[in-house]
């Protein structure tokens, strides 16, 4: 953020919610953005980095968010944009303990966020979440890794340039 103020930030923007995480049994430490519900609940997957500093994480979750909103107008879903970090290692071998923490602040929005996975994490881990919420997509055995068709959406957006309307519409 670099000196701008967290709201200004925030509203600069576009976002709707900014929720910050924090789980001391497991460790969690998380970033729940959520850019725009518009056109549905923001839906956008789960991060788990290691960050410099904690405004380089909350930074990338408010662009990740944002980029969703875009990702899934352009994919014509009823669904809005968001994103979530976990801040921490994401080598780990202890991650039952902090996906379940992601899944209780996941279910704590109550469906405005709906996860998924993403850098970092994998669909064995989107089972731990779904312990505790049922907004949670991309789960083994059933919706799987969401990657193949990831890569597909944004050489579907070149196609779609005229759709600024749209968009300039969801940021607001």
């Amino acid at each position: 953020m670099q000196g701008m103020p967290l709201f200004e930030t925030i509203a600069s923007m576009g976002h709707e919610q900014l929720v910050l995480c924090q789980d001391a049994a497991s460790g969690y430490r998380g970033i729940i953005a959520i850019h725009s519900t518009v056109l549905g609940p923001a839906l956008g997957g789960t991060r788990f980095w290691s960050y410099a500093s904690d405004d380089e994480a909350i930074v990338d979750a408010l662009r990740l968010a944002r980029g969703m909103t875009y990702k899934n107008a352009v994919a014509g879903l009823n669904l809005g944009g968001g994103k979530s970090v976990i801040i921490g290692d994401n080598k780990t071998t202890s991650r039952e303990l902090l996906f379940r923490a992601h899944g209780r602040f996941v279910e704590s929005l109550g469906g405005r966020y709906i996860t998924a996975e993403d850098v970092g994490t994998s669909t064995a881990d989107m089972d731990f979440v779904h312990m505790e919420t049922d907004y949670v997509t991309g789960l083994a055995g059933r919706s799987g890794d969401p990657s193949p068709v990831t890569a597909h959406v944004p050489s579907r957006a070149r196609r779609y340039t005229p759709c600024r309307r749209t968009f300039s519409r969801l940021a607001r």
